[in-house]
């Protein structure tokens, strides 16, 4: 058995509860199974934590540092009028919690304490990600424990929520505390497009970040599209050299090594992308032969937007160069999961690509799709990987896909029960509830009265109120994986990054991880706190109201 003991030199503090009246209902995502009392608990000045683990995983030791690191820098006053100076006599008078013990339950050897970023990408089926947390009133030492260090991880997360600070003091109300808590789905997931416009590598782990602390397990990186390239691939380094938008603005293997264990030790799996056969046009400037339509006019005959191209799928020299392609990216990404895409295939562009019709020889695109399909998700599948595709895979073209394919259904939620009546797994991905880009205005040139396709905004509520198994017969309900919020980067860039994001992409956090059927004016006031305390720690979400309201729960609601 080893212990760890974690202490700061400084008093500060941290603090979270909502405007509830039982405080560790400011929890986000909401437990499943929650129980609290009436009292206050301060937080003692040399609190620790113990890694009660047999030779604990080094990233478990560096989650615990980080967890106490967080309760004392946070400083987050309670959200309600004085901001927890009412707190103050029962503060002063209340028991000091001094200890957290983390254990592993079940039968744990000294080499069976797998690290959380191992834990983090095993398939879905061997997750757990559940937690029990008791936090005594009497000042007796709290206990997390789990069957899994990815279950003592998200716990370690609950248990940062439940503390604000008042006059320098830690302190929660509502103790004791007991949770009981597992997600209601294995996929909760966030997509971030890094090809329309490049985020640096700082960008993204302080989005991870965020993602760790409301339960998000799978960062969905849309990497490339037809407007740059930035992953340097080995073997294929040319396409990114060509087309990047600079020499700067890249992944390198050592980017994307980082990332990917940066994200495992907060388990986070990195569920990568490369869409094919469209949205490929930029792979023209280093392969030219390979591209149908290459930035072909009128772009909005060839593609949904600029730069047009999709990828000759017809040729067989084409369909190789893509199966290694894809192959070498695969080696780059230790996740079980791989995106070839799929969507938004342009026919125009094939008709009108007179090499498409010549290799094409009496085939029609259907034909030649299911072809390259087979041939690319052949090759995923023996470095043992499960292909991932957009809806129109399944339900535009009749082709030949594994069962354990994933359908990540976006043009509208409604469409994952075709999905499903075929037979495959869905992710929620719809554009009418999770798509963070949609209500920005139009964004082509010389369009005065354009607005985005996907108008108009999709709000927080949108997202919360969502039901996934909406129009889902008892059977195929087991087929849902879960769910994401997506940020197509049209009109986003690092500076927006955070607030066009956050708190919005944690709706879908909640409805994924406790389940749908949450009260909007219930939640908002957990949420304001969540966002505060997303401020706190340095990611800048936005405001959802004044802070009047925010001070003052429900004093906004319509019918108030």
């Amino acid at each position: 058995m080893v212990s760890l003991i974690l202490l700061l030199p400084i008093l500060t503090i941290l603090s979270f509860f909502a405007v509830f009246p039982e405080p560790a209902h400011a929890l986000w995502p909401q437990p499943r199974n929650l129980q609290t009392g009436p009292s206050t608990l301060r937080l003692s000045p040399s609190f620790t934590i113990t890694v009660g683990v047999p030779n604990p995983p080094a990233d478990l030791l560096a989650a615990a540092q980080r967890t106490r690191a967080l309760l004392f820098n946070d400083k987050l006053g309670r959200l309600v009028l004085g901001r927890g100076t009412g707190d103050l006599k029962a503060v002063s008078s209340a028991r000091v919690l001094s200890h957290l013990t983390l254990k592993l339950d079940g039968n744990v050897t000294t080499t069976t304490a797998r690290p959380i970023s191992v834990e983090a990408k095993l398939p879905f089926g061997q997750r757990d990600e559940g937690y029990r947390l008791i936090v005594p009133e009497d000042g007796s030492a709290a206990v997390l424990s789990a069957n899994s260090t990815l279950g003592l991880f998200r716990g370690l997360t609950t248990f940062g929520q439940l503390w604000y600070t008042v006059s320098g003091t830690v302190y929660t109300l509502g103790a004791p505390v007991e949770i009981q808590d597992s997600p209601a789905y294995p996929y909760r997931g966030f997509m971030l497009d890094t090809a329309r416009n490049y985020f640096p590598v700082s960008d993204i782990e302080r989005t991870l970040d965020a993602m760790s602390w409301v339960h998000i397990n799978t960062l969905h990186w849309h990497i490339v599209d037809s407007q740059s390239f930035p992953l340097v691939v080995p073997g294929f380094t040319d396409i990114a050299q060509k087309g990047a938008y600079s020499a700067d603005a890249v992944y390198t293997p050592q980017d994307v090594a980082n990332i990917v264990s940066y994200a495992g030790a907060r388990g986070i799996d990195v569920l990568i992308e490369i869409d094919t056969p469209g949205h490929t046009s930029v792979i023209s400037k280093a392969h030219p032969e390979h591209i149908a339509c290459a930035e072909a006019k009128p772009w909005s005959t060839y593609a949904n937007e600029p730069p047009a191209g999709q990828l000759r799928l017809a040729s067989s020299a084409t369909t190789n160069f893509t199966v290694g392609l894809l192959s070498a990216v695969a080696k780059l990404f230790p996740s079980p999961l791989f995106s070839t895409g799929g969507d938004e295939i342009n026919a125009r562009c094939y008709h009108d690509d007179a090499q498409t019709q010549n290799d094409l020889a009496g085939r029609s695109v259907e034909q030649a799709l299911d072809v390259f399909t087979q041939a690319t998700h052949g090759a995923l599948k023996k470095l043992g990987k499960t292909p991932v595709v957009w809806e129109e895979m399944i339900l535009n073209f009749n082709l030949t896909l594994s069962n354990d394919t994933i359908a990540l259904v976006w043009i509208s939620s409604s469409d994952a029960a075709a999905v499903a009546s075929k037979g495959f797994r869905v992710i929620h991905a719809g554009s009418n509830s999770f798509y963070l880009d949609c209500g920005a205005g139009g964004w082509v040139g010389d369009f005065p009265a354009g607005n985005s396709w996907c108008e108009p905004y999709k709000t927080w509520q949108n997202a919360y109120t969502f039901d996934p198994l909406a129009n889902l017969t008892t059977a195929q309900a087991p087929l849902v994986l879960g769910g994401q919020q997506l940020l197509w980067t049209e009109q986003s860039g690092p500076q927006n990054l955070d607030s066009i994001a956050w708190p919005r992409a944690a709706a879908s956090a909640e409805v994924f991880w406790s389940g749908s059927g949450g009260n909007v004016s219930a939640a908002l006031p957990r949420l304001h706190e969540l966002g505060y305390r997303l401020r706190q720690r340095g990611v800048h979400a936005i405001s959802l109201q004044p802070e009047w309201c925010a001070l003052r729960p429900f004093a906004c609601d319509l019918t108030a």
